[in-house]
């Protein structure tokens, strides 16, 4: 797989990585996990170049950092960037609408100073090589959290540092305490926020943009075709682009990708992906998956390039119905 690096100053890394959230959390809650699969598909990611593994310790919570850790024994944790999160706290696994997790902010420095330690436990690793938190906490400075996490750069227990759904003031605060290597946020072809203003101050800055969410939750690699195709129990029944009339709006967006996909011969998730790694040299997509068949596909994205008439039909693409949440 061709490769970049976390911004100017940060790792190498695949120009896609894999986000490993859904192996536990949030998607089709009761469908069973096959925890070896999973397993499989962080090694296939590293064996395709697929270096970069994010996940945090909400997610589960905390059963994503644990398979993540067993995933990346026996040599693998060698070739793997590794990034965790924190800064959201489950505080009543089922309490939320439709029994989903209830999560709040928790950007206090000693839940930041408490958390790299219990991370790198369950990790099974004495670093993380990016530390990123999740979201900033309204109720307490900024700068504060930012000094607890750059604590854990001075100790070794994180090489890097990045943000998470940040706007360009945070990333400022963030600059003046300690650098930023990194700033993840939504960002795919229908939903394209972050190009205002987020994206183009992080590449002046040098720094990596990682986008969750690359494929619209799947929608945009073709997988859902009516709001009956998602599972009973998934949180994007909830989502408003998901809603019966809006789904049925926004499937125009996918017969579109579709036609690019045809017209070169790729698949329309590889079409998504690759239009977001066009979108600057340090952007790093994160697309999630347990499938291998989904990684392969995905991974497969890194050999897209996508002409100038290709990238101009796919930015002419209508905005979606509905909001994000």
């Amino acid at each position: 797989m061709r490769t970049t690096t976390l911004g100017t100053n940060g790792p190498e890394v695949g120009v896609i990585g894999l986000g490993c959230m859904g192996m536990t959390f949030a998607y089709d809650l009761q469908s069973p996990r096959d925890d070896a699969t999973s397993i499989a598909v962080i090694h296939q990611a590293l064996d395709l170049g697929a270096t970069l593994i994010d996940t945090a310790d909400v997610y589960g919570p905390c059963t994503n950092e644990e398979l993540a850790g067993r995933a990346l024994t026996g040599g693998h944790r060698e070739r793997a960037v590794l990034a965790t999160k924190v800064g959201l706290v489950v505080t009543d696994p089922t309490g939320g609408p439709d029994n989903s997790p209830v999560i709040v902010n928790n950007g206090r420095p000693e839940h930041v100073r408490k958390s790299i330690d219990d991370s790198l436990r369950r990790l099974g690793t004495d670093h993380v090589d990016l530390y990123q938190l999740h979201r900033v906490d309204p109720r307490v400075p900024l700068e504060e959290t930012w000094g607890a996490m750059a604590e854990t750069v001075a100790a070794g227990k994180a090489r890097h540092l990045g943000l998470s759904e940040a706007t360009v003031d945070h990333i400022k605060r963030a600059q003046e305490v300690h650098p930023v290597t990194s700033v993840q946020s939504e960002l795919s072809l229908w939903t394209r926020d972050a190009l205002a203003e987020v994206l183009p101050h992080c590449q002046e800055q040098g720094i990596a943009f990682l986008p969750f969410s690359p494929l619209g939750r799947g929608f945009l690699a073709g997988r859902f075709s009516s709001f009956d195709d998602l599972p009973r129990d998934d949180f994007r029944r909830r989502l408003p682009r998901f809603q019966r009339d809006a789904l049925h709006a926004n499937l125009a967006i996918v017969g579109r990708v579709r036609e690019v996909a045809e017209r070169i011969g790729a698949t329309p998730a590889q079409v998504a992906l690759a239009w977001v790694v066009a979108q600057g040299r340090h952007v790093v997509p994160i697309p999630g998956t347990k499938t291998p068949a989904y990684l392969a596909d995905n991974a497969g994205a890194a050999d897209i390039e996508l002409s100038a008439a290709d990238l101009a039909d796919l930015d002419a693409l209508p905005a979606p119905e509905g909001s994000r949440y």
